[in-house]
């Protein structure tokens, strides 16, 4: 059975009440790709991804969510740090919205999203999105969440 540490910080009140899912999915993510580990999760609003998007991916405007794997290994005997993950609560609103879907099911997609990015996932091309989307969508199932991408 995968371990993994989940270190949520919640930079806005829009947060509040949706940590203990967005942690539930992380760590079914975790179980699925037989990883341990630690990950830290902002959850930002729009104007600090904004920030973020434009410092270190040259990007004007917020997006949903950014990953960002770790710069250095991991002394031997420590756990293996995977990354941060930052998400947009203004962003994920609207796009929820506009899909149909609950918040906390979108921000659950979208954290796993940017866990598998961690994991070296991408969606590049047509067959490495194809692979990244199955494994989304298996992982989304394993916590009751219908196929994010129907």
């Amino acid at each position: 059975m995968a371990s993994l540490e989940v270190d949520i910080l919640a930079g806005t009140e829009l947060w509040r009440g949706h940590e203990e899912m967005l942690a539930r999915a992380l760590a079914a993510a975790a179980e699925h790709e037989n990883v341990e580990g630690v990950v830290s999760v902002l959850l930002g609003d729009d104007v600090t991804i904004a920030g973020m998007n434009k410092e270190f991916r040259g990007k004007d405007g917020s997006t949903n969510v950014l990953s960002f794997p770790p710069a250095e290994v991991d002394p031997p005997g420590q756990p293996r740090f995977l990354g941060d993950i930052a998400l947009a609560a203004e962003t994920i609103v609207e796009e929820a919205q506009f899909q149909g879907k609950s918040f906390d099911h979108h921000a659950a997609h979208l954290v796993v999203h940017g866990f598998l990015h961690l994991l070296g996932y991408d969606h590049e091309n047509e067959a490495d999105a194809s692979r990244m989307e199955s494994r989304e969508t298996e992982i989304m199932r394993s916590i009751g969440i219908d196929d994010p991408y129907a």
